[in-house]
C-alpha cells in the first residue's frame, strides 16, 4: 500500500503550520491550560454523524487487506481515493472521491470497551465521575445559542431524530441545553417531528384543542401572574410556534429538488444528512445525526454489504452539497462511534462471523470548518489491533472542535447549581496526545 501524505516527512509548510501551532491561532497544553485566540474561529457549525454502536474502522476508514481472513473476511479489497496514497474499503467508492475533503484519524484510542462510559468519554473528554460533563453538543449550545445571539426558528442543538439514551447529553448544565430531539422519520412525507407536528392531524383542528385546553383552564384563570404558570404559559406558546411558523418549512424535506434527495438516498440516514444541510443553512450551529445499526456482535459482514452503500451515498453527497453550496467552510462534520470493533472476526456460534467492542484502537473522520482535507492523522499496527502512530484520546479530538469554533476551554460552564467548572476542566490524569494540528 501506498504512504499517506501525512505519515511522512514534514514539508517545509508543515512544519511551519505545527511550529505556530495554528490551530484556529490557539496555544494548548491539555484541558483547563493556557488558551490564546490569536486568528478568528473558522467554525460555525458541527454536524456530527454519530455511528451509533461503533463501527468497524478494518471496514471503513482503515482497511488492512493484507491481515488475512481472520481480519478481513471478505472485506479484502481496498479502492484508491482521489488522494495519492490513502485507499478506503471499496465498499465506499463515493466517499473515496471527496477525500480531498476530510481528513481520517486512524489511531483513536481509550481502551474503554463499555457502550454507556465510552459515548459518555468520546462524547464529553471526561471519564465518569461525580459530575455528569455535557456533551460538545451542550457546550456548544451554550455558547453558540440563546445566550450569544442565536435567534433560529428552531432549538441550537437538535438530535435526528432519537436521544441515544446512554447518558444526558446536557449534563450538569441543566435542561436549557439538551438536544431537541425531532423523532419521526425524515423519509416520509412529511416529515412528521414529533412534539411539533402531530401526524394525521389539521393545524385547524390543532389550534382547535389549544383553544378547548384554554377554556378549560380554571386554574389558569383563577391565579393570574403566577410565574409558574406564566413559565407554563411561554412553553406553550413557543411550542405553538414551532408547529405553526417557519420550523415547520424548514422541516418540510418536499421543498428540496427531488433529484437531490435522490441523491442523498431515499432512506432514514440519507434524508437525515440533508436535513441536517438544511439545519446548519438556517443557522443552528448543532446537529447531530444519530446513525443507528453498527452494534454488530453477529453476521457484520452481511449487515455492513447493506449499511456501508447507504452512508457511502448519504455522507458523500452531504459533504459535496455542503461544498457546493459554500457551507463546508464553516461547518465541520464529525464522524466516529464510541468505539470500533474488534480486528479479529468472530466465526464461531452465536456470533457467525461477528466483531465486538473495541476501544483501544479506532477511526474517526473530520472535515470541514477549517480541517485539511486529504489527510491521515497517526496510524494502527498492521492488523489494526493497537495504535502504531500518534495517538489521539477523545479530548484531543474535542479541544480540536473548540479551537475551530473559538470556544476558550477556560470559559466557564454556565449551570444551575453555580458550579466552577470549565470547558475542559476536570480528567486532568487522563492520557492525551495533543491537538490535532496536523489538519488544521
Amino acid at each position: 500500500m501506498n504512504t499517506p501524505p501525512s505519515s511522512g516527512a514534514l514539508s517545509r509548510r508543515d512544519a511551519l503550520r505545527l511550529g505556530a501551532l495554528s490551530l484556529a491561532g490557539l496555544a494548548y497544553s491539555g484541558p483547563g491550560r493556557a488558551f490564546a485566540q490569536t486568528k478568528p474561529p473558522t467554525a460555525k457549525a458541527v454536524i456530527q454523524i454519530w455511528m451509533w454502536g461503533g463501527p468497524s474502522h478494518l471496514d471503513t476508514f482503515d482497511p488492512k487487506p493484507d491481515a488475512g481472513h481472520d481480519y478481513c473476511g471478505p472485506f479484502d479489497k481496498v479502492i484508491p481515493t482521489n488522494v495519492d496514497g490513502i485507499q478506503i474499503n471499496e465498499h465506499l467508492p463515493l466517499l473515496a472521491q471527496q477525500a480531498d475533503k476530510y481528513a481520517i484519524i486512524r489511531s483513536m484510542t481509550h481502551g474503554v470497551n463499555a457502550h454507556e462510559t465510552a459515548s459518555y468519554l468520546v462524547q464529553t473528554g471526561q471519564m465518569p465521575g461525580r459530575l455528569v460533563y455535557p456533551s460538545v453538543g451542550a457546550v456548544v449550545s451554550a455558547f453558540k445559542g440563546y445566550d450569544h445571539g442565536y435567534t433560529g426558528v428552531v432549538p441550537p442543538y437538535v438530535v435526528l431524530t432519537e436521544l441515544q439514551g446512554r447518558f444526558s447529553e446536557a449534563g450538569f448544565m441543566g435542561q436549557r441545553y439538551k438536544p431537541f430531539a425531532t423523532g419521526g422519520d425524515p423519509n416520509k412525507n412529511p416529515f412528521v417531528v414529533e412534539g411539533i407536528i402531530a401526524e394525521g392531524v389539521s393545524d385547524k383542528r390543532q389550534l382547535a384543542r389549544r383553544e378547548l385546553l384554554g377554556q378549560l383552564d380554571a386554574l389558569g384563570k383563577a391565579m393570574p401572574g403566577n410565574p409558574h404558570f406564566e413559565q407554563y404559559d411561554r412553553a406553550g406558546d413557543e411550542a405553538y410556534a414551532l408547529m405553526f411558523g417557519e420550523a415547520k418549512e424548514l422541516f418540510d424535506l418536499s421543498r428540496e429538488p427531488e433529484d437531490l434527495r435522490d441523491r442523498y438516498g431515499r432512506n432514514t440516514f440519507g434524508q437525515c444528512c440533508l436535513m441536517a444541510r438544511r439545519l446548519v443553512e438556517t443557522g443552528v450551529p448543532y446537529v447531530t445525526i444519530n446513525y443507528r445499526g453498527w452494534d454488530t456482535h453477529k453476521q457484520h459482514f452481511e449487515i455492513m454489504k447493506r449499511k456501508l452503500p447507504e452512508m457511502d451515498q448519504g455522507m458523500a453527497t452531504l459533504l459535496q452539497d455542503l461544498s457546493e453550496r459554500g457551507l463546508l467552510d464553516s461547518t465541520i462534520v464529525w464522524w466516529s462511534g464510541e468505539f470500533g470493533r474488534s480486528p479479529k472476526v468472530l466465526w464461531e456460534s452465536p456470533w457467525n462471523g461477528g466483531r465486538s467492542h473495541y476501544g483501544n484502537c479506532f477511526s474517526a473522520l473530520l472535515a470541514g470548518g477549517g480541517i485539511q482535507g486529504g489527510r491521515v492523522v497517526g496510524a494502527s499496527d498492521a492488523k489494526g489491533e493497537e495504535v502504531a502512530e500518534r495517538p489521539v484520546y477523545p479530548v484531543d479530538l474535542i479541544g480540536t472542535l473548540y479551537g475551530l469554533l473559538g470556544i476558550d476551554p477556560e470559559a466557564p460552564l454556565p449551570n444551575p447549581r453555580g458550579l466552577d467548572v470549565k470547558v475542559l476542566s476536570g480528567g486532568e490524569d487522563q492520557k492525551r496526545g495533543g491537538l490535532l494540528t496536523e489538519i488544521v
